[in-house]
């Protein structure tokens, strides 16, 4: 019975991993898109990029794995029954608590991972997180210009270009378009040098010999100004400040809250471990098929059942941070509608 025992592990775990490798396929490419843009507009130094990504991609990995191993072994179970190795390992004698025994054994390690992530890794990560978003807008502005290169602020509002640098580190034969509203703004001088303002993150470009051309594209109004020295300040999109967001804030501090919000938080934290033993345990008699059905029959029922287990785990949370909850109940009582739907379908396939 080991043998049997070890071979649909072997197969629950293969399918487990693969779906959830093909979620987080899902998950990197959604990251990835955010990141670049974010990079983009703050002007991020290019090897911050790939941690900021990585680091993304970690604080949500959890949110993966109770849908993961759902699928996982609703596929795995209508695989051996839709070839009858199911059918053949009971006629050998493998049923009841040894049938169950590789499921809860994947779930259990699963459940271990998705609490370690969810209660220490993913606070950590988001942490991190913030503080390498901070570093790296600094990085990005204090980078210097490049000439031959665009360089652009205010979401593409403002565009800085050099044609060439001095051995001075200043720029020449410079070229500044700024857009306000319907208003554009030409600036082309000589030369130009950056100054950095005393918090290190307010910009100005000082332009020597040029020209200053405002006005409406398309009418006939503009006005020229001719200068010697022209400063023009550059504000960057930089992150608004704010407090400590819930996801950052370290477990321990969450234990020694008793604000609602924060209180949600830890369960919320806590439920991921739990999601994956119920999922897990709904999962295990809603994968048995009944004689001719197909492999893919019953992965409707578990992505429905997954889907309104998840919206009703964020209802849950948005009722108890709003008092609508009483406090004794918190989150955890969205757990049990489906422990008594596992329950029903175990006893119903008994």
């Amino acid at each position: 019975m080991q043998i049997l025992q070890r071979y649909f592990f072997r197969e629950l775990a293969l399918n487990f991993l693969g779906v959830t490798g093909a979620l987080l396929a899902i998950l990197v490419i959604y990251q990835l898109g955010a990141v670049l843009e974010r990079a983009a507009q703050y002007q991020y130094p290019r090897g911050v990029v790939l941690q900021l990504f990585a680091l993304g991609a970690a604080e949500n990995f959890s949110l993966l794995l109770p849908l993961g191993l759902m699928l996982g072994i609703v596929l795995a179970l209508g695989r051996l029954y839709h070839e009858s190795e199911m059918t053949a390992a009971q006629a050998c004698g493998f049923g009841g608590a040894r049938a169950w025994l590789p499921v809860a054994a994947l779930a259990v390690t699963v459940a271990a991972v998705s609490g370690w992530l969810s209660l220490q890794f993913a606070p950590q990560a988001a942490a991190r997180r913030v503080a390498l978003t901070a570093r790296a807008v600094q990085a990005g502005l204090a980078e210097p210009f490049s000439a031959g290169k665009f360089r652009s602020f205010n979401g593409g509002n403002t565009v800085i270009y050099g044609a060439s640098t001095s051995s001075a580190g200043e720029l020449q034969r410079v070229f500044i378009k700024q857009t306000a509203g319907d208003e554009v703004i030409t600036t082309v001088a000589q030369r130009a040098r950056r100054q950095a303002g005393p918090d290190g993150l307010s910009q100005t470009i000082v332009l020597f010999d040029g020209e200053r051309y405002e006005g409406v594209p398309g009418s006939r109004r503009y006005r020229l100004l001719k200068f010697a020295e022209l400063h023009v300040p550059i504000v960057p999109p930089l992150p608004l400040a704010r407090p400590e967001r819930l996801d950052e804030m370290p477990t321990a501090t969450l234990l020694r809250s008793a604000q609602l919000g924060e209180r949600a938080e830890l369960q919320w934290r806590a439920g991921y471990p739990l999601m994956v033993l119920v999922t897990a345990w709904c999962a295990a008699p809603l994968g048995r098929l009944r004689p001719r059905q197909g492999r893919y029959t019953r992965v409707w029922l578990a992505v429905l059942c997954f889907a309104v287990y998840s919206n009703l785990a964020i209802a849950s949370r948005t009722w108890f941070e709003h008092g609508a909850t009483p406090a004794f109940l918190g989150l955890w009582w969205v757990h049990l509608p489906f422990l008594a739907l596992g329950l029903y379908l175990v006893r119903r396939r008994a």
